[in-house]
């Protein structure tokens, strides 16, 4: 008991922001609870501005705490005093939600307009306690009107000189409106310290700096939660006021434990129930899945599965599930269920996963159980180009009031915190900014003091001092609510009764005020409708595929368990494809060597903090090796690790340890891996740990293996990898990596149709499709969509020209019967293309021969197609050319590409002034296309193309009667073509890229006087050797397990080398090393079975020998 309470003082704080109000309160929810909870505050209320972002977060911190949390918002409104609400009950808290959303949804994102009339109609079970201002005495009527005996005004007292005589005017405006007065603490921030953030936010708020923002700061540092004998003695003229705090507390019995989350439930068909449909629809799919011998551990599974649904009321949500499946395929949109609860039984029965559970080992209680009493989490992958449809179609099946997305909080990092602290303490906006340029951008600044000096700012002065303690103290302060990149929460009843909903900044969506977080902490059930890059570059592929090949494919058709793929895999040969392109993945393939499914399993697992943290990598690799022995203590636990050789690698293997070793339920295995996560509650996972030392001893296991299997399952804590959801990324990996063998060309141009995803840039990708043999051409206005395409490998113009002719016209009706929903039709191009070639008989020999080309590629004499030959002689099918598009020019929009192929379905174009007339493009649109060099078909350079584009403009100003006619033949100037290295430099600048040759390669002999060598020459030099190496960085790479270890990619003209930057080296060279775009490195050739890098030792920048080049390296953590 605290001492106040002793001397009978009892205080309910009742106005209270956090800094959910954002830049106005200096403190976290669950400070501001654990600081009362100090005080011994009989209750607290988390009253937001117009918001109830926080008080989910406040609700978890008071649990079991014995102190009461009030649920309330203060309210701004438009035409009346502002006012605190606090639900009385779930019904007024519903009217609250209601309210709030009224306000937020006609107003613009993150803003709210409240009106009075809105108040009157959602006034029901709501407290108002209204807030003193300049036209308090005219409202004070007609809020005691309309809240009678629920009515009250607020007193907040500052210690700022005149508080007896205020006191005494709100006691008299009390007395003649009969609102009663009740005691408040206006509280911003949990402790005084926090007055000077708190100061910077209000001017970060307000766009001024805290020395000219005075009339928006407060005056001192009273605005936090008060020791109770500080609240007994400002009220005591007033004691009354104090008592009626604790009055509204007690009428306020809501709380958050009471909101009943019920799911839709229209899903189910007239006189069927929900659980009755799912369990219809789960044998239907599982009789499709396996026919009428339906293997026993799956029937098992279901029923057992089915059997925990049901018991957990979870049926309508896996419905749901099953009905944004149904109707992604229904459209042609590729999607995946993966990870939690999706690679269940039933939801392979369902479709929504292709991983079948007679072939892995998933423990369902993993996503549902009895003891967490949890949500299930199911994710669902789409294509990253379509996904909005899906989201749109929930929004329309159920209504703006029944759906929404989850929010997710965007938080202060390093970089943003210098910026916007820096900039209200007042100092230099350019030392400002370079300070913001050379810290970490997404991590804790630890060297914060050293960049201060570095660009001019003086730690150890007052501004240097405050700059960097309160840059320190605002990181990982929300900043402002953005939108989940997919979690959707729908209701059966109104989603704006159980939380607030907004307008997102994207148009046609609102998102909820509350994040993934506090949906867990509620049981609240959300769909997450994530979207995958390479599921769109997938389906672009089969397209492609289909169109040029004449092949039919989905994932369900990939041949499986293909050496050829596993060879390629196997020697780290994956830029591009899924999961497994990165350094530390390609750096893990040679020693892992995956020749199956589950091996794709296993690298995709394993490569993640979680094993790497718990110390399984090494083991791992040790025993498939043979260097290490496989032990197991006894036959339940080799059943659990026999897969993995005896090491746990998957979270479900680590709670199978502790039900099968240390006899925990299959629920207190999952509450055991998340207690290791929870670092902060020391007495949680020592009584956990106690449990596993004891049940492993009464199995007779030893000490020594317990504590294994404790640290093992503490490294999985935060960053433990499911097998579930490795499954569903190995299929995809797998396919991936399929398709980048068999179909080079089409896997790149669908990548890079794709873009932006993955670790590399269109560069390193086509590089990589050119070593693979693949021919590789350049963007032309007569022969580039804005996609990058397929043509043949002839070389030929007129050739080329005739058969993009005919492909432009047929897939102008290719994707009409698409859009209308017509399958089948668009599957054989060369079929589409010879009825145009009919329609077009008039046209030239070559155009007629290009018309049959895509018949051609597809199917020979004999019958066969060109995939059902090469497959018997055991090779891949005969590569087509990759024509790159035009959406790699800089600046150049997918609307002008589209003029251009419109225009040119009349036929190629012959000269500029006839491509101008035709497309009717406007200068920047033309010069962009000359400077990349898009008019060499037509005889013209990029530099007497943008000479002719300037020329034709003064012409069209000069002579404005003659712009429709055509330039006469020879009256062009001629000017000297570029030298190669500028031609080079140019094509980096326009497109990122260049087919010309690599701008180390004008370098080379310099390099060579340096002693550089060529990436390729590493793998031929002696492990342990000095070596110097040049190359434009592509890649930065800092995971977090790597103790401060960073991995760098370099490109030269012979292909990559890859580095490893130790952390004293990266500080060393830091303004190179984060900045510059080239690089000259030494360092140490190391070389392990087939991984090769070097440990870089110092490093020069190289970015000013090579000029203009622009390049951008992928930076990843």
């Amino acid at each position: 008991m605290s001492p106040f309470r002793i001397h009978g003082v009892r205080y309910a704080e009742l106005h209270c922001k956090s800094n959910y109000s954002f830049l106005t309160g200096a403190s976290h929810p669950d400070e501001l609870v654990e600081r009362a909870i100090q005080l011994d505050y009989s209750a607290l209320a988390v009253t937001d501005e117009n918001s109830l972002a926080g008080v989910v977060r406040a609700h978890a911190a008071v649990r079991n705490s014995g102190m009461k949390l009030i649920v309330g918002a203060e309210l701004r409104l438009v035409d009346a005093s502002p006012v605190v609400l606090w639900a009385m009950h779930r019904r007024g808290y519903g009217q609250l939600c209601r309210l709030l959303t009224e306000g937020r949804r006609r107003a613009p994102k993150g803003q709210c307009q409240l009106h009075w009339q809105d108040l009157v109609e959602y006034s029901e079970g709501l407290i108002a306690g209204v807030l003193p201002g300049a036209s308090c005495p005219e409202d004070l009527g007609r809020y005691r009107e309309l809240f009678g005996s629920r009515g009250y005004l607020m007193a907040a007292l500052q210690v700022e000189g005149e508080d007896r005589r205020r006191l005494e005017q709100l006691n008299d405006w009390s007395q003649e409106s009969d609102l009663p007065l009740v005691a408040s603490g206006n509280v911003l921030y949990h402790s005084p310290h926090r007055m000077p953030l708190q100061h910077v936010l209000s001017a970060i708020k307000h766009g001024t700096t805290v020395d000219l923002a005075d009339g928006h700061l407060t005056r001192n540092a009273e605005r936090h939660l008060q020791e109770l004998t500080q609240r007994q003695a400002a009220f005591a003229q007033f004691p009354e006021a104090l008592e009626r705090t604790l009055e509204i507390a007690d009428r306020c019995v809501f709380n958050l434990d009471q909101l009943r989350y019920e799911y839709p439930e229209e899903l189910a068909p007239a006189g069927l129930s929900p659980m009755q449909y799912l369990r219809k629809l789960s044998w239907e799919g599982a009789h499709h899945r396996y026919g009428n011998q339906i293997p026993e551990k799956v029937r098992k599974l279901v029923e057992h599965e089915l059997g925990l649904i049901e018991q957990m009321g979870y049926e309508a949500y896996f419905l749901t599930v099953w009905d944004l499946v149904r109707f992604a395929r229904q459209r042609h949109i590729l999607c995946q269920g993966r990870g939690s609860a999706a690679n269940s039984a039933v939801c392979f029965c369902l479709g929504v996963t292709a991983v079948d559970p007679e072939t892995t080992d998933v423990l369902f209680e993993r996503f549902i159980s009895r003891e967490r009493n949890e949500a299930p989490d199911i994710d669902i992958d789409f294509e990253h180009e379509r996904r909005e449809e899906v989201l749109q179609y929930l929004y329309q099946k159920y209504g703006r009031e029944r759906a929404g997305l989850a929010a997710t909080v965007i938080t202060y990092r390093a970089r943003s915190a210098v910026r916007d602290v820096g900039k209200a303490l007042g100092m230099s906006l350019d030392r400002v900014d370079a300070l913001a340029k050379q810290v970490e951008g997404y991590t804790r600044e630890t060297r914060l003091e050293e960049h201060c000096r570095e660009v001019g700012i003086d730690p150890e002065s007052l501004s240097g001092k405050w700059l960097v303690e309160l840059v320190k103290e605002v990181i990982s302060f929300p900043r402002h609510l953005s939108q989940h990149v997919g979690g959707m929460v729908m209701t059966r009843g109104p989603l704006c009764e159980l939380v607030p909903i907004e307008n997102a900044a994207m148009e046609d969506r609102t998102v909820i005020q509350w994040d993934k977080e506090d949906l867990e902490e509620l049981g609240i059930l959300k769909v997450d409708c994530l979207c995958l890059g390479m599921l769109t570059a997938i389906r672009k592929c089969f397209h492609m595929v289909q169109q040029y090949h004449g092949r039919h494919l989905s994932l369900a058709e990939i041949p499986q368990e293909d050496a050829a793929v596993y060879d390629m895999i196997c020697n780290a040969d994956t830029m591009g494809v899924f999961q497994i392109e990165s350094r530390a993945q390609m750096s893990m393939l040679p020693r892992l060597r995956p020749r199956c499914y589950y091996d794709l399993v296993i690298e995709v697992a394993i490569v993640r903090p979680g094993p790497i943290q718990g110390n399984m990598v090494h083991p791992y690799l040790r025993r498939r090796a043979g260097e290490e022995e496989i032990d197991y203590p006894n036959d339940q636990i080799r059943d659990v690790l026999h897969k993995t050789l005896g090491v746990p690698i998957f979270q479900e293997q680590a709670m199978r340890l502790a039900v099968v070793a240390a006899g925990f339920t299959p629920g207190e295995a999952d509450q055991l891996r998340r207690a290791m996560g929870a670092w902060r509650k020391t007495g949680v996972i020592e009584r956990f740990r106690q449990k596993l030392m004891e049940g492993m001893k009464k199995q007779g296991l030893s000490e020594t293996f317990a504590l294994q299997v404790f640290q093992q399952i503490r490294g999985f804590g935060e960053y433990g990898f499911p097998e579930s959801h490795a499954a569903s990324f190995a299929l995809l990996v797998y396919v991936s990596c399929w398709l980048k063998h068999y179909y080079p060309a089409a896997f790149t141009a669908a990548l890079i149709n794709s873009q932006p995803m993955g670790f590399y840039a269109p560069s390193q990708l086509i590089d990589t499709a050119k070593r693979s043999g693949v021919c590789v051409r350049p963007i032309d206005v007569n022969l580039s969509d804005w996609d990058c395409t397929l043509e043949p490998p002839q070389d030929d113009a007129d050739f080329l020209a005739g058969f993009v002719y005919h492909r432009d016209c047929q897939l102008k009706t290719a994707y009409r019967l698409w859009d209308d929903g017509v399958e089948g039709e668009v599957g054989e191009l060369g079929s589409l293309q010879a009825t145009v070639s009919t329609a077009n008989r008039n046209s030239s020999t070559q155009y007629a021969d290009a018309s049959s080309q895509g018949r051609n590629a597809s199917h020979r004499p004999d019958g066969k197609t060109v995939w059902e030959r090469t497959q018997n002689e055991g090779s891949c099918p005969p590569s087509p050319a990759l024509r790159l598009g035009l959406r790699l020019v800089n600046g150049l929009s997918q609307s002008v590409a589209e003029a251009i192929v419109k225009a040119r379905r009349q036929g190629p174009f012959h000269s500029l002034s006839e491509f101008t007339r035709r497309t009717g493009l406007g200068r920047s649109a033309i010069a962009r296309l000359a400077d990349a060099d898009a008019f060499r078909s037509l005889e013209n350079d990029r530099r007497n193309a943008l000479w002719e584009a300037l020329a034709q403009e003064k012409k069209k100003a000069d002579q404005p009667l003659f712009q429709d006619m055509e330039a006469a033949e020879g009256t062009a100037a001629c000017l000297p073509g570029m030298p190669a290295e500028q031609e080079v430099f140019e094509d980096y600048r326009t497109t990122g890229l260049s087919l010309k040759g690599h701008p180390l390669k004008f370098q080379r002999a310099m390099l060579e006087r340096v002693g550089a060598v060529k990436a390729a020459e590493l793998s031929k030099l002696k492990n342990g050797r000095r070596v110097k190496v040049a190359g434009l960085v592509i890649l930065r790479q800092r995971p977090s397990t790597a103790k401060g270890i960073t991995f760098v990619t370099l490109e030269d003209e012979s292909g990559s080398a890859n580095l490893v930057l130790r952390q004293d080296v990266w500080e060393k060279f830091y303004r190179v090393a984060r900045r510059s775009s080239a690089w000259l490195v030494s360092g140490k050739l190391e070389k392990r079975q087939e991984v090769i890098h070097v440990l870089v030792q110092s490093i020069d920048d190289l970015s000013s020998a090579l000029g203009d080049v622009n390049t951008r390296s992928r930076d990843f953590r």
